[in-house]
Order: C-alpha cells, then sequence, then structure tokens
C-alpha cells in the first residue's frame, strides 16, 4: 500500500473490512528490513503460540485481545503498545472484534557483527 520510495499518508480511522468470523491482515509497508502490517480480529478468533524472527511493536488501534508472552498471558486493549523481543513465542485471541498495527524489524547487517572493542 505504502511505496517505501515516496512519503505518504495512510488513514488509520478506515480498517480492514469488517470481519464476521476471521483474520483479515492488510501488508501498508515492505521495505528493506522493516514490515508494517495491519490485523483485524473478529472476536473470538486466535492466532495460536508462534516465534518471529524479528523485534515486534504491537500497537492496539482498537478492541480487546489476550496476548499469551512465553507464560504470561496480558489483555491488551485500544492505546496499549506491546514490544516483543526476536525468538519469543507469543499467541493471541480476541475477546472482542481487535485491530491492531504490527511493525516488524530486522536489525541491520552492521548490528549482527561482533561489537567494536
Amino acid at each position: 500500500m505504502l511505496s517505501p520510495d515516496q512519503a505518504e499518508v495512510v488513514s488509520l480511522k478506515h480498517p480492514p473490512p469488517d470481519v464476521a468470523d476471521g483474520i483479515v491482515s492488510q501488508a501498508l509497508l515492505a521495505a528493506p528490513g522493516l514490515r508494517v502490517t495491519l490485523f483485524r480480529f473478529a472476536a473470538g478468533q486466535e492466532l495460536s503460540e508462534h516465534t518471529s524472527p524479528t523485534r515486534v511493536l504491537l500497537h492496539v488501534l482498537s478492541g480487546a485481545g489476550d496476548f499469551t508472552l512465553g507464560k504470561e498471558t496480558r489483555r491488551l486493549v485500544a492505546g496499549d503498545l506491546l514490544h516483543l523481543p526476536p525468538n519469543l513465542p507469543h499467541a493471541v485471541r480476541a475477546v472482542e472484534e481487535l485491530t491492531f498495527l504490527l511493525t516488524q524489524a530486522k536489525p541491520p547487517a552492521a548490528a549482527k557483527r561482533a561489537p567494536a572493542k
């Protein structure tokens, strides 16, 4: 939707279409090392436990969901921002219709090198 080479604006006031009983995702930006996706879950929908090799920021725009982070479960609501370090097992269940913005960031190649002395 957004070009990685241009300055653009997208409104988050109009999320993906209503979901009666599923999950809808819409990629907003895909650029080297960065991906931004808008998700909308119908109430009761869930993603089972999984991991991501990237660092993740998840901003809840509307609704509420139970997020399992390792062995702990937290209820997140509109306005909450969640940080997930790489490879942390996590899962989500929408307790009501849930919309969130997910940003995935890969570290730059330079960050993978040994630290300078």
